[in-house]
């Protein structure tokens, strides 16, 4: 078990010994150890390796310059010049931000970028600004639309936050498929399978093998097939690919590089990298603040007093597991998988710097 203080410290230490400044380490740490915390380890400790392996592949910036390239008063496009999907994503809602303080609302489409963790961590930056929030990024292709067996998209998640008054701030961070790809990982490296309707093999046919992506299966769109409304989700998926790459110039669908190194490069590109899509809309540009945040507490409660379903305690509110998972993990610990462990003492030792191996 780790503290979350203990981890944040060996992420920074890490990227720092990788050749990032401090304040470019600290915010990758912070974001990898938000999504330890927010229970989403899929996007926490076990990427460590990833962009690590990216990073000897030289296939990341460890120094970029992410610079606004086009911009109105209210949008911008922004080119990560290959960063560590963290640093560009940070800039691009910061921008965001600073253009709807100005102009009401806030819209920045991000090239050239890399897998940037979580995306409820960017659209909840907007929240203190009395701001609604959204992050939205396509993926390295591992899902089939309907009716195929191709790999054409990402997982394409979408994050929303909303600030309440005495509420906590409505927070929906999800990926467009049934199963992000770092919980079929950690279904590998613990040695179980996982349900059906989550993943196909390379035939379209059902499985319940987490390793399935190594074979030439795909991932499912939310719905899972056509009956239970995968169309809808492939309709999300493909909203999120054009709104981050198509309008950014970054790669779509298909092309999108892979966020693993042993994942070759593709042959062709129709864009630059990763791809981002931020958005930023200040409440008092609709209505005071006060009395949005108001209302937002009386909607919050309104859904609270639903009626559970038999066997439930309770109705949650989008951000409610989240919460209650960092409250108890930040007085519990971090529990890591013991072959995640010795992957981070290996790549520690490498790097000739700590890494304490716990149980």
């Amino acid at each position: 078990m780790y503290t979350h203080e203990y981890l944040y410290d060996f992420v920074k230490r890490f990227f720092m010994a990788m050749g990032c400044n401090e304040d470019d380490a600290k915010l990758i740490a912070d974001v990898f150890i938000a999504a330890e915390l927010r229970g989403i380890p899929s996007h926490g400790m076990i990427r460590v390796k990833d962009y690590y392996q990216l990073w000897k592949a030289g296939r990341i910036n460890i120094r970029p310059n992410i610079r606004i390239i086009h911009e109105t008063p209210s949008t911008a496009v922004v080119d990560g010049d290959g960063a560590i999907g963290m640093l560009a994503a940070s800039k691009s809602m910061e921008i965001a931000i600073e253009k709807a303080s100005k102009a009401g609302s806030g819209w920045v489409s991000t090239r050239g970028s890399n897998h940037y963790g979580i995306a409820g961590y960017y659209a909840m930056m907007a929240l203190k600004h009395d701001m609604i929030g959204m992050s939205i990024t396509n993926a390295n292709p591992l899902v089939a639309p309907t009716f195929s067996v191709s790999q054409m998209m990402g997982t394409n998640p979408i994050a929303v936050a909303i600030p309440a008054g005495s509420q906590p701030p409505f927070v929906a961070d999800f990926a467009t498929t049934p199963i992000a790809r770092g919980k079929l990982a950690v279904a590998e490296k613990k040695g179980e399978k996982v349900s059906f309707g989550l993943v196909q093999d390379k035939d379209g046919n059902p499985t319940d093998d987490p390793s399935v992506l190594k074979k030439g299966g795909s991932m499912l769109t939310l719905g899972g097939d056509y009956e239970h409304g995968s169309h809808k989700g492939y309709c999300l998926s493909a909203i999120v690919d054009i709104f981050s790459a198509v309008l950014s110039g970054a790669n779509f669908g298909p092309f999108v590089p892979p966020s693993v190194a042993y994942l070759p490069l593709l042959d062709k590109k129709v864009g630059e990298g990763t791809g981002h899509f931020f958005g930023a809309m200040r409440i008092d540009a609709f209505q005071p603040a006060e009395v949005f945040k108001a209302k937002m507490d009386e909607w919050i409660t309104t859904f609270r007093s639903a009626r559970p379903a038999a066997g439930k305690d309770k109705v949650l509110i989008p951000g409610d597991p989240e919460r209650e998972i960092e409250k108890r993990l930040r007085m519990e610990g971090i529990s890591v998988l013991p072959v995640i462990v010795a992957e981070l003492k290996e790549m520690a030792d490498e790097m000739g710097i700590e890494f304490e191996v716990r149980g």
